[in-house]
Order: C-alpha cells, then structure tokens, then sequence
C-alpha cells in the first residue's frame, strides 16, 4: 500500500474543502452585509418617520394618465396607476420587437443584396441609426410631430376618416358588434388549424414524398373562416368614425403623437443592430449550402426560406435575444417625452407619497419579469431550433 496516498491531507490543503470554505465565508459575508443595509435603512426612514410598506397601492392615486387602454381616474388607486402603466410599456414593447424583428431582417437581407444601390442604402440605414443615440431619436421624433405636424383644425386627411396632426393620427374603427368576436375566434382557431396542418404535411412528406400546398390552404382558412364568421353573423358595416369637435376630435381611436415617438424611436434605432445581426447569421452559413440548394432547382426565395434562414437563425438568436431585452429596457426612456410607461407612472408615485424605496424596488421587479419572460421564451425557441444528432 502506497503510504503516500494513505496519509492525510491537512484540512486547508485540500483544495474541494478549502473551496467549500471560501463558499461558506462568502454566504455568511453577503448575509452580513444585507442585514447591515437593511437595518440600517430601516432605522434612518423610522428616525425620519417615513412609513414603509405597500399599503399605499390602495390611496387614491389623483393624478391623471393621459393615455391607457383601462378605464381609469384620478379617483383610482395607485395599484391601478401602476397596472396601467405596466400594461403601457407591455404594449410597446411587444408591439416593438415585432416590428424590430421584420425590418431588421428586411434590411440585413438587403444589406447583402446583390443590388448595389439596395445594399448601400441599408448600409446607411446601420450606419446612420447605430450611431445615433436612442434619446436624441426619441426627441426628434416627438419634435416633428409638435412641430411639423399642423393642429387639428387644419389636420391632414389623406384618406376618408384618417386624420394626422399634433394630436396624433386618428382613424375609424368598425363600432362593436358580436360578429366581430366570432371573426377573431374564427381567426385564432384558424391560425391554429393551419400550424397543426403545417406540421402534419411535414411528416407527410417525410414519409411518402408527398407534398401538400400549405401555403394555399392557410391563407384560404385565415381569410375565409374570419370572413364565412363576419357574414353569418350579420356582415355589420357600421364605424366609429373621428369628428373634430373644439380642438381634438371625438371618436375613433388615437395614437397618440408619445407612443408613435417612443415606437419609432425603439424600433429604427434596435432595427439598425438587428440588421446586422441578421447578417452575420446569414454569412455563418457556408456557400456550399447555397451552391447545393441552387443545383437541386431551388428559386432564391425557397433557397433563403429553406436553407439558409433555419441555419442562419442558430447564430441569429442569441444575439437576437439580448436586443429584445435592450429595447425592452430603453423603453423606460418614454418618461422624456411624457408617455405613460411603468417608470413614469411610478415615478409620479413616489413623488406623491415618498414611497422611494418600494417603487423603485416595483420597477426592478416589473423589468426583471419582463427580461426573464423574454429570455425564456427565446431560450425555448433556441432549443427548438438546434440541430438534432442522429
């Protein structure tokens, strides 16, 4: 028996238990210090007889909110100042990185453009929006609506019931009608129908050789079963059209000239890096994959869709990701230019009940919701994506 390895290593030469020390110091030193934050921040608000607590979201909040999709008041509380706006940054931020995502890929698929012209002008696009800060985009665009723009009395009316000025663009909308619900039901499950469809013609093909045309039958069923729905339930035509009366208009539905700024802003400026997210993704691939697509009769449009767009897109995610969460997070920058999002609102909170400590801890609890769902979501995605060995 080798007397060597029989012999006992001393306690702090042994490296997974010297290891496990550092660990147990380190807990114990973290601990430490957060109670020492804690109570002693406790102690300065009692000494300084600030309340804590969140007993506050109960007040009545009497401050208006000039844009939200609930019903709400001054006469509301501050609970559901907060949720509306938590809902105004949801919406943004959603409806932004859909929009982000199709013109970025728009443009990094232009940039690599065999056109020159085409592919010099999506170059630009980068070049001009990257280098821009994303606040100096947010002001000019809120200036070219209050400045540029006219007032509503002389608004412009490019079609019949759409009307642009400072306020914003107002439109008509269809008044409600339970048709349209049926319409949408019809819609979602038509969408549903066609994703099950989709992948069914997959395996199909896979195991006979056999191809179905898709394409065709989705769109016939996304358009149709809405349509079939809108006319069995009484083709209703009636609108709710926008009328000037004094000096905004009545009816209709506004976007308003904040949340149009703060869009464009968020998506030309996050677009620009998408872009060349998108190109790079595209490059990763291999010609031989190209070359091999076009020998096999392939048209362009199948050979990008087909081949190399799902390769492309193991590179593009990941990026992809960190740039949704980016404009997610810029979009706290909407308190410069008067939108009501979740900072702004709970910004307006503290100031009114010197709640500092629980609204601030309110909005890093809001964003980090949002950043994790996000992340989860394109974390799924990416699994779904990766190529599978067999």
């Amino acid at each position: 028996m080798d007397t060597a390895s029989s012999e006992k290593i001393p306690f702090l030469r042994d490296p997974e238990k010297r290891a496990l020390l550092y660990q147990i110091f380190t807990v114990l030193g973290v601990a430490l210090l957060s109670y020492y934050l804690i109570s002693n921040t406790l102690a300065n608000l009692e000494r300084q007889s600030i309340s804590t607590g969140f007993g506050f979201l109960h007040k009545e909040a009497a401050f208006e909110i000039g844009e939200s999709v609930l019903d709400y008041s001054a006469a509301d509380s501050y609970g559901k100042a907060l949720l509306v706006g938590f809902i105004n940054t949801l919406i943004v931020s959603f409806i932004g990185i859909v929009l982000t995502v199709i013109l970025g890929t728009i443009i990094g698929i232009a940039r690599l453009s065999s056109n020159w012209l085409v592919s010099k002008l999506s170059a630009s696009y980068i070049e001009l929006f990257q280098d821009i800060p994303v606040l100096l985009q947010l002001f000019f665009w809120y200036a070219f609506f209050y400045e540029i723009l006219p007032a509503p009395k002389q608004a412009l009316n490019p079609v019949t019931g759409v009307f642009l000025s400072n306020r914003g663009l107002v439109f008509g909308v269809p008044e409600y009608h339970p048709a349209y619900l049926a319409a949408l039901t019809a819609l979602i499950v038509a969408i549903i129908a066609g994703i099950i469809l989709k992948k069914w013609a997959h395996r199909r093909q896979d195991t006979t050789g056999k191809s179905l045309p898709t394409g065709k039958i989705i769109t016939a069923m996304v358009i149709g079963l809405p349509l079939l729905a809108w006319l069995l339930g009484g083709a209703p035509t009636a609108m709710n059209t926008p009328v000037l009366k004094g000096f905004n208009f009545k009816g209709g539905v506004t976007v308003t000239p904040e949340f149009t700024a703060l869009l464009l802003g968020l998506v030309l400026y996050t677009a620009a890096f998408v872009a060349e997210i998108v190109r790079a993704g595209i490059q990763s691939v291999s010609k031989g994959q190209q070359e091999a697509a076009v020998s096999i009769g392939l048209k362009p449009g199948q050979v990008l869709n087909l081949v190399i767009l799902p390769q492309a897109l193991r590179v593009i995610v990941p990026p992809l990701t960190s740039q949704m969460l980016n404009l997610t997070k810029n979009s706290s920058l909407a308190v410069a230019i008067g939108y009501p999002d979740f900072v702004s609102v709970a910004g307006t909170t503290i100031n009114q009940t010197g709640q500092a400590i629980e609204g601030v801890g309110l909005i890093m609890i809001v964003y980090l919701i949002f950043s994790l769902s996000t992340s989860a979501f394109m974390n799924w995605y990416n699994k779904k994506i990766k190529l599978v060995e067999r």
